[in-house]
């Protein structure tokens, strides 16, 4: 719960080494402790087996049974049901083991394991070429151990990338303001998601354009254009932030609405036309007709 909560350590690779297991083993185990207290019930080997495949069960089920309360599949509550899960089966694993009689209650083996594989890795008698060779082989598992968990918790970054996308004022891709009236008032919901593997501040600018497209040349010319609004967005990577934009309908004479998205690097306000829409990062646009009331 502190890797995940507390600020100085939720963004470190602490946070999914402790998550696992919590997750993948010690739900089973904790359960496996409750119903079975005693040494002799079952082994530790069926023990530890029946805990990673108890916690693949139980763990799903707890989001299921979230899914049906106000609280629902988020973050907080699959926390605390997962904590309260684990408090409440240990109390009562423990009260279960403190009512056998002393010898029958289970320990865990820790000193009998470690003997055993001392013994078997490094047998007494052995020669110096044999504890050395042990060795160099306990060094490699823990080696591979470590590449294994590094692989996890620091995954190869992907592609790099920034959505840029609009929406009608319902949410979806569609009922987009087309027709407008000058002078009234209308609204879209802008989107900026950062895939970019960093901090970005991002700078969204809104114009009114006036711009023809040449067919025979596949070029547009852009006569004129007017800024209708500008502002700043700072996102976190693998974040998303959904913004309503409202505007006036300027006068009449433009025909399409332009949205650039700019990556930190921004133009002076000398760069219009066709050379401010080629300088953005990302950019879209909406054809609209505008009229007098």
């Amino acid at each position: 719960m502190v890797c995940i909560f507390v600020p100085l350590v939720n963004g470190t690779p602490l946070r999914v080494v402790f998550a696992l297991p919590t997750i993948l083993f010690i739900p089973g185990y904790v359960l496996i402790a409750a119903l079975f207290p005693g040494t002799d019930d079952i082994d530790l080997l069926e023990r530890i087996a029946l805990s990673f495949g108890l916690s693949i069960a139980i763990v799903p089920l707890i989001g299921l049974a979230l899914n049906y309360t106000p609280w629902g599949i988020r973050l907080e509550p699959v926390v605390t049901a997962l904590v309260l899960f684990t408090v409440l089966l240990t109390v009562t694993a423990v009260v279960r083991r403190v009512s056998l009689p002393q010898e029958q209650r289970f320990r865990f083996p820790v000193g009998p394991i470690v003997r055993e594989a001392r013994g078997a890795l490094i047998p007494e008698g052995s020669s110096r070429l044999d504890r050395a060779l042990s060795i160099v082989l306990i060094l490699a598992i823990i080696a591979a151990v470590g590449a294994t968990i590094y692989v996890i918790v620091v995954p190869k970054e992907g592609e790099k990338f920034t959505e840029f996308y609009i929406l009608g004022e319902k949410g979806k891709a569609a009922d987009y303001p087309r027709t407008l009236v000058v002078g009234n008032e209308y609204g879209v919901i802008i989107g900026v998601g950062n895939h970019e593997y960093r901090n970005v501040t991002y700078t969204v600018e809104c114009h009114a354009m006036n711009m023809t497209f040449d067919p025979l040349t596949n070029t547009s010319t852009v006569h004129a254009m007017e800024r209708l609004d500008r502002f700043t967005l700072t996102l976190p990577h693998n974040s998303t932030v959904e913004r309503r934009w409202n505007f006036t309908a300027p006068g009449n004479g433009f025909n399409r609405i332009q949205f650039l998205l700019f990556n930190e690097t921004v133009p002076s306000d000398e760069v219009e036309g066709e050379a401010r829409i080629a300088a953005s990062y990302r950019d879209l646009h909406l054809w609209v007709e505008i009229r007098s009331r």
